[in-house]
């Protein structure tokens, strides 16, 4: 696993589809769901007309952490869901998260600190069962 400035991923050698089967049920064992799903291939190609790698963004939300982080903090929704993104560049897809920690660092509050932890491990638990 690979950490970057705000998330962490995994390199997988799987056909794009294929991923995006495989970590929707990985974060489903963690207690995520997908909400959305975007294709950001397709939309490059509809709204701009460019050629786009296969790219996708995943939505995903563990209601129960969710619940929690919104009775600390009404305003979190502007930061869920978690994002996850599958993309592929040749032979290799990538699955990158968006490290919750991270994004908790931009409220100034406490009492997210240990949601996040909780929602990272849980991530993080997802990609690496895609090893």
């Amino acid at each position: 696993m690979s950490t970057t400035q705000y998330g962490f991923g995994i390199e997988l050698a799987l056909p794009h589809a294929e991923a995006i089967e495989k970590v929707t049920a990985a974060l489903k064992n963690e207690g995520f769901g997908v909400l959305t799903t975007i294709d950001v291939k397709a939309t490059m190609k509809q709204k701009i007309d460019v050629d786009f790698e296969p790219y996708t963004i995943l939505g995903a939300c563990n209601p129960h952490l969710a619940h929690r982080a919104l009775t600390a903090e009404h305003d979190l929704g502007l930061l869920l869901p978690c994002n996850v993104i599958v993309h592929t560049h040749g032979e290799h897809t990538r699955v990158d998260i968006a490290d919750p920690k991270v994004m908790m660092e931009m409220v100034d509050n406490p009492a997210l600190a240990p949601i996040a932890e909780e929602a990272a491990t849980k991530l993080r638990r997802a990609l690496e069962s895609l090893a």
